[in-house]
């Protein structure tokens, strides 16, 4: 046991942090009970929207999907801001353009207004997934760094789901007043107060630690007559070459160009072109991650990889178990709610878990052995049929207690993943890295709804979808968990960055790509620049 080890043993966890380290985590997890809230509430109120604007399904479930559009772009331009000004700032700009999005909703005169809004707040989640998780994770002492993982990531899980109880309050409150059809406005105008909270706290933080120190290092070089350049994403693809800067705008454009067929006008084009177009949109990520990350490219497109099957195997429950709780069983919509609830809360639950295992076992190790734990508790949930939640209240709540504990497990680990992809990106390309590769492989999620639907057709009756309607949508929604959750624990176990850069670039490991416990950590945190031959 090394001597810091030793220490840390005779004292609690929580005596190493300070208050302002406190702070900092909490001005940042309400950032992402935010991002958990604004997910379910949209969904909640499409259908009033649309009454109150006189449009039909088609449109308003594009308010869904305007988040998506430019969640990688604000991923990849907050993320710079953080590591150019710093986190700090990243932090203020992301949860002010989700506030501005958030009273524009609340106000909008029109229909087109809350789409325009709805793009804001998803660059502003983007960049808080970028930023605040960076922050934090830079704050805290380097061996509680899963912990501040964790504990961020089971914010989106509680807002998420408080969200359905929050709403149904609302609306009963609201019922036969005049207040009625604006429930949906209300619920966005109290979004406001835990923005203003969290601007509140953020206002007077100190700069991350590790930020900190990189700057302090800079002025030291640049003091000797050494140049530093620039390395942020946005200055790297449009600002160094502008040669390069002008193909980089193109592609840019294009992307959000596909994102904007792909999303909006899906129903009328054919399914290669969408294929074609999603093609696309992957080389042009590729791309940009190759072009800022240099000889660590095979790292940067592994981490980006690795990031899109997580959200492959974690969405399809994410997104459809509401609607497997309604329609495929035929649940009444409060006990739908309830189901759903207990779905989060097992998220967050294991968010919390996935902290603690995490520092005790290693981040790698502990994010796949939990999500192999999971593999055996999926099966469960789908056992329970349609006949046996109407024969006994008994079954109902033993769903809730089986998607509880599936949940804690597979999407709960989650909370290690902004810990596991901070590991692979040095101190002044973290928050883009992060925050870009984060939120190019948050189109998994939108992907992963799609294609549980077109498998399993109807979702009451099985009917119209790929595989044959005795499956229906529950026994898909086990085979794209369990598949995908198969595909998640390969990667991670193997290290696929770490083994994709030995193979394509071995002269530029770095140590932290191989971090998987507290010696390691520490070592690294010494000396984080440090290059390792494989």
């Amino acid at each position: 046991m090394s001597n810091v080890e030793a220490i840390a043993a005779r004292k609690s966890w929580r005596d190493e942090l300070t208050g302002t380290q406190w702070k900092s985590f909490w001005a940042a997890w309400i950032g992402y009970l935010l991002d958990g809230f604004d997910f379910v509430m949209i969904t909640l109120v499409l259908t009033e929207i649309g009454r109150t604007f006189h449009v039909g399904p088609a449109a308003t479930a594009t308010l869904v999907s305007a988040a998506f559009i430019a969640r990688w772009f604000g991923g990849l331009l907050l993320g710079a801001i953080g590591d150019r000004i710093g986190r700090k700032e990243a932090m203020v700009i992301s949860i002010l353009l989700y506030a501005g999005g958030s009273v524009v909703c609340a106000i909008a005169p029109a229909f087109w207004v809350i789409f325009v809004a709805r793009v804001c707040i998803g660059m502003g989640m983007a960049g808080e997934y970028g930023s605040s998780a960076t922050y934090v994770i830079e704050s805290w002492p380097v061996r509680l760094r899963n912990k501040a993982s964790g504990f961020l990531i089971s914010g989106f899980s509680l807002g998420a789901g408080v969200t359905a109880q929050v709403y149904a309050l609302i609306e009963y409150l609201t019922r036969g007043t005049s207040a009625e059809s604006h429930t949906w406005r209300i619920l966005f105008a109290l979004g406001i107060i835990p923005i203003a909270l969290a601007l509140w706290l953020r206002r007077a933080l100190p700069e991350a630690a590790d930020f900190v120190k990189m700057r302090e290092e800079e002025a030291a070089r640049a003091a000797v007559g050494e140049a530093v350049k620039k390395s942020d994403m946005f200055t790297m693809l449009f600002a160094r070459n502008p040669k390069r800067s002008i193909i980089n705008i193109i592609l840019a454009l294009t992307t959000f160009g596909c994102l904007i067929v792909i999303y909006l006008f899906k129903s009328g084009v054919p399914g290669l072109v969408l294929v074609l177009l999603w093609i696309v949109v992957a080389a042009v990520m590729v791309s940009f991650m190759v072009q800022f990350e240099g000889s660590r490219w095979p790292t940067g497109v592994a981490v980006m990889i690795t990031v899109f099957v997580a959200f492959l195997y974690s969405w399809p429950l994410q997104a459809l178990l509401p609607t497997y709780y309604r329609q495929t069983l035929g649940l009444a919509s409060d006990t739908a709610s309830n189901l759903v609830t207990a779905t989060s809360f097992g998220a967050a639950a294991g968010c919390i878990m996935a902290g603690f295992i995490g520092d005790r076992f290693g981040t790698r190790k502990a994010y796949w052995v939990s999500l192999l734990i999971s593999e055996f508790l999926v099966l469960p949930v789908f056992l329970v049929s349609r006949d046996m939640v109407h024969s006994s209240t008994m079954w109902i709540v033993l769903l809730g207690v089986f998607i509880f504990v599936q949940q804690m497990f597979g999407q709960g680990i989650s909370g290690l993943l902004p810990k596991f992809i901070s590991n692979y990106f040095p101190v002044e390309k973290r928050a883009a890295g992060l925050g870009f590769s984060y939120n190019v492989g948050a189109l998994g999620g939108a992907i992963a709804p799609v294609l549980g639907i077109a498998l399993a057709g109807d979702p009451a009756t099985g009917v119209g979808g790929v595989l044959p309607s005795s499956w229906g949508l529950g026994w898909t929604l086990f085979i794209l968990s369990f598949a995908f959750t198969a595909v998640i624990i390969i990667l991670i176990a193997i290290n696929f960055p770490l083994r994709m850069q030995k193979l394509l670039r071995p002269d530029h490991v770095r140590p932290a790509d191989r971090m998987d416990h507290v010696d390691e950590e520490l070592a690294v945190s010494r000396n984080p620049g440090t290059i390792v031959a494989s």
